[in-house]
């Protein structure tokens, strides 16, 4: 039989496994091997940057922990769809703008940035700010702020693939499809085992375990991206 403790152990390492994987990607990495076969194929190229796009979505664990806390306790798909909406353009306008611009920012401050929106969304589910504060962000306004962190997250690590202008806005126009594609894909596995959790009686007594995990992994963030930052100015 599936208890709240079967439930919770689950959480728990999905939160492990993003944790140890924070310390090799240190979020937002892009691979070796997709990075050697951009940079040696300068022009327009759609399908790989699709691919890219995609692929970073899907795998990218600070995204899908953030879009978990977004839509934890959002049941209706039209308060889904508006959330997610926010989201996308949020991250879509400062990946395009910052690349196309070539704005540079320290991409440890902005991934930092990124564990603290985790952390927040956390909270925001649990009541932090109105208990502590007697006040509580506006959540529209906050998923869509943090969306432009997380775009601009995938523009400081873009742009070490630029070697060439030529067919920019195509390939980040590509990109960006793929990003949304596999936020899709991402978002629909996540709504289905939401749904089945939440038909259960488990779901109201681990809401406080499950978001305080949550905070937990975007702290292991915060962590990994703030050592890697101080690494770098004493290197």
């Amino acid at each position: 039989m599936t208890g709240a403790g079967g439930h919770l152990r689950r959480v728990a390492l999905v939160v492990a496994a993003c944790a140890l994987l924070a310390e090799p990607a240190l979020a937002h990495g892009v691979a070796e091997s997709d990075k050697a076969y951009i940079q040696s194929h300068p022009g327009i190229h759609v399908i790989p940057f699709l691919y890219l796009g995609a692929k970073h979505m899907v795998t990218g664990y600070d995204h899908l922990l953030f879009l978990f806390g977004v839509i934890f306790f959002l049941y209706r798909l039209k308060d889904i769809w508006t959330y997610v909406t926010l989201f996308a353009l949020g991250h879509s306008a400062t990946l395009l703008l910052g690349v196309m611009a070539n704005i540079h920012a320290n991409p440890f401050v902005v991934d930092a940035i990124i564990g603290l929106s985790v952390v927040y969304k956390a909270m925001d589910n649990l009541g932090a700010f109105r208990t502590w504060f007697g006040w509580e962000p506006n959540p529209k306004a906050a998923v869509l702020i943090f969306g432009f962190f997380h775009g601009f997250g995938l523009a400081t690590k873009l742009q070490d693939l630029v070697v060439s202008r030529d067919g920019l806005f195509a390939n980040l126009v590509s990109f960006n499809i793929g990003v949304e594609t596999g936020q899709f894909l991402a978002l629909c596995v996540i709504l289905i085992g939401m749904t089945l959790w939440r038909r259960t009686a488990n779901f109201g007594r681990s809401v406080v375990v499950a978001n305080t995990l949550l905070a937990t992994a975007g702290i292991v963030l915060i962590g990994f991206q703030l050592t890697g930052y101080a690494m770098e100015r004493l290197a």
